[in-house]
């Protein structure tokens, strides 16, 4: 059930980005510089979200390819998505203590998409537990997924906004 709903909420999750694309959401108003770069980012991340609700369906199949290969992605899944939420919730707290921005900036939408992370996190990570001790998957293979989801999220939010301005999609600042 858990792999299910982990795998729907990606989809769902993907589907936003999908509407802003065929809306042209960014394409006016104070984003309309970087739609280039915002449309080449979408796009990125709908392929990461199919990819997650692939990787959590397949994480309850019966038949699979690799259970190691397998093993890293949900382990970097539930790692990435952990580390992305800690780290909103940690802008939040620097935001209501005054270190950064300010409480004002916190919406009840931006607690919710917080909120959506930890569980999806949640999920990945229940997900993960219970695929290793099907497979008996050795701890290292969950220590490399888990020590790889850093580097994918640094390529998601430093590289490639570095490579769109390489490429001139997106201005340099």
């Amino acid at each position: 059930m858990t792999a299910w709903l982990v795998a729907l909420c990606c989809l769902a999750f993907a589907t936003v980005n999908v509407v802003f694309e065929a809306t042209g959401h960014f394409a006016d108003g104070p984003y309309a510089e970087y739609s280039s770069a915002i449309s080449a980012m979408n796009w990125l991340v709908v392929g990461l979200k199919v990819a997650g609700a692939a990787v959590a369906l397949s994480s309850i199949a019966r038949r699979r390819s690799s259970p190691v290969v397998l093993g890293l992605l949900v382990w970097g899944a539930f790692a990435l998505l952990g580390i992305y939420a800690l780290g909103s919730v940690v802008q939040a707290i620097g935001m209501v203590s005054g270190l950064a921005g300010s409480a004002d900036q916190i919406t009840v939408a931006g607690i919710g998409y917080v909120l959506f992370f930890v569980l999806i996190a949640a999920g990945y990570g229940v997900l993960a537990i219970s695929f290793s001790r099907r497979t008996q998957l050795r701890k290292g293979v969950a220590v490399l997924g888990v020590l790889g989801a850093p580097v994918v999220l640094g390529f998601i939010l430093v590289a490639m906004p570095m490579l769109l301005t390489a490429l001139g999609l997106m201005p340099s600042v």
